[in-house]
């Protein structure tokens, strides 16, 4: 990988002074929305995009359906900033999207994220309400520390499909572990979609990460043919060197979660997947120190001053557990799962069910994550386990 860095927040080579980045439409077919700069101090993908357009108005390839790709946090952008108020990536419940709906129809003032937020939501409904097939979002960031680019995807069965054709390390339940992530929201709404950290921020290598992945996606999904574009051979290449040793596909099995007051310091020198040992030392805060509960991957650690995230903490998945659990949930043995003991399907929400905590020990958490169910919440006397609705049409 690259160590050639370039300043601090100009990754992008040109800052956006507009949401729409690039555009390119041809008849009908499907739709690929591409997101750059979601969190504002992650800039790689803008340009990542601006590579991707000029090579695809060269001419020389037929293109079906529509690309088009928006910068996200356009004002944090411009501050060389994360965000200015709020995490524009935590803000996608869909609570909170009404919420600002709402502010906005009643003339409220809206803060910095907030008309961010308005003018995304209008933006990709506009190419939703355009599309004439099946439509795809790439949500594009890039890390502080150091390390192998890798996706991360909530577990529905398209978006495992769509995935599995990128050559890069596949990270399951990071989507799920935290509230109000964009992909998380479009996928309910219609969208198959994953997120790909592309790299370290400022890290030149990042661009190309970034850029070979919006073209093996849009490969994926059927905007030219299979080898069409050259590139894209070399694109596989890159990123299969990318992932070294680490494994095809992990999960996400807890996430440190932190505060300002924690004074959190993650230890020096780990990379955005990193093996750990077993009582290996991660970080410290005000309560001391915080060590590895097993041998298993750190994922995401943070190095920045932004952020609530510690870090995430996770596992290898073998290929023989992904093929059971595909056959599991194409026979939807989900559809038993309220007649374990303990266990009731939410009547506000089939997609979600409701464990009795003081039975739910004798039913490790694999079992509901092979069945796809790995947004898990825990309350006083009970814990709530969902998923994404597996076929879910845009609206």
């Amino acid at each position: 990988m690259s160590t050639s860095t370039i300043p601090s927040g100009l990754a992008s080579g040109k800052l956006p002074e507009e949401r729409l980045i690039g555009a390119l439409a041809s008849g009908s077919g499907p739709t690929l929305i591409v997101m750059a700069g979601i969190h504002g101090n992650e800039c790689a993908g803008l340009t990542a995009a601006r590579r991707v357009f000029r090579r695809l108005k060269r001419g020389d390839v037929s293109v079906r359906g529509e690309l088009v790709a928006f910068g996200g946090n356009i004002a944090a952008m411009n501050q060389g900033k994360r965000y200015i108020v709020r995490d524009l990536n935590r803000v996608w419940t869909e609570a909170q999207v009404e919420a600002v709906k709402a502010k906005e129809a009643a003339g409220g003032e809206l803060d910095a994220e907030e008309l961010e937020q308005i003018e995304i939501l209008a933006e990709v409904r506009a190419a939703m309400a355009r599309a004439t097939g099946p439509v795809y979002l790439v949500d594009l960031h890039t890390t502080s520390a150091h390390g192998v680019p890798f996706v991360l995807f909530g577990d529905t069965l398209a978006q495992r499909a769509f995935v599995s054709t990128l050559p890069l390390p596949l990270v399951m339940g990071l989507e799920e572990q935290v509230d109000g992530v964009m992909s998380g929201y479009w996928t309910r709404h219609g969208c198959v979609t994953f997120a790909c950290e592309g790299g370290q921020h400022d890290d030149v290598g990042s661009i190309d990460n970034l850029e070979a992945v919006i073209l093996l996606a849009a490969e994926a999904a059927g905007l030219f043919d299979k080898g069409a574009v050259e590139e894209t051979r070399a694109a596989h290449a890159l990123l299969e060197a990318r992932r070294g040793d680490l494994p095809r596909v992990m999960e996400v099995v807890s996430r440190h979660a932190i505060a300002p007051e924690d004074a959190f310091k993650m230890e020096p020198g780990f990379k955005n997947l990193d093996h750990a040992r077993a009582e290996q030392l991660l970080a410290r805060d005000r309560n001391g120190e915080i060590r590895a509960p097993g041998n298993g991957l750190v994922m995401l650690p943070l190095y920045q001053g932004q952020g609530d995230d510690g870090f995430f903490w996770g596992r290898a998945v073998s290929s023989a557990r992904m093929r059971a659990s595909e056959a599991l949930r194409h026979l939807r043995l989900d559809r038993f799962l309220d007649l374990l003991p303990g266990v009731a399907r939410d009547k506000a929400d089939p997609s979600r069910f409701i464990v009795d905590r003081s039975i739910a020990r004798i039913y490790p958490l694999g079992v509901f994550h092979m069945l796809g169910y790995r947004r898990i919440r825990s309350r006083a006397n009970e814990m709530t386990v969902e998923r994404q609705p597996e076929d879910r049409r845009p609206h």
